[in-house]
């Protein structure tokens, strides 16, 4: 679980897990003071780095060298189609054609990635006074 409490600070959040703490925030042309990622930023966020772990273990149980990856994810919330996420994986270049097939066809599995690709549902309460 995740618990998102308000700052003093206009719209300055802290999102927390109970071990790690992050800011999250929106720009100045919002009313934000641009001091932390903003929610979309941390949906992107996600995925990233889930792509990036999970490509990581894929390697690991191929056998596969891999000193270095980096995931790129970019959300459109304004298709046509419906929002989507945009991923690029950059491999180093000593890494061959058939590592890199076999890594990007093993991350397709990736938990959040599919969890963001099942039809989602919003149950909204109110919980006791802070």
């Amino acid at each position: 679980m995740v618990r998102a409490n308000s700052s003093r600070e206009n719209y300055l959040t802290l999102v927390s897990n109970g071990e790690f703490t992050l800011p999250a925030d929106t720009t100045a042309d919002k009313g934000g003071g641009g001091q932390g990622f903003r929610p979309h930023d941390l949906l992107e966020a996600a995925l990233a780095s889930c792509l990036n772990i999970s490509l990581r273990m894929a390697a690991e149980k191929l056998g596969v060298g891999l000193d270095q990856v980096s995931v790129s994810v970019s959300l459109n919330r304004n298709a046509p189609e419906g929002p989507s996420f945009a991923c690029e994986v950059s491999f180093p270049p000593s890494l061959s054609l058939a590592d890199r097939t076999s890594l990007l066809a093993a991350v397709e599995s990736c938990p959040v990635k599919t969890t963001l690709s099942k039809p989602l549902h919003f149950n909204l309460t109110q919980a006791t006074p802070c």
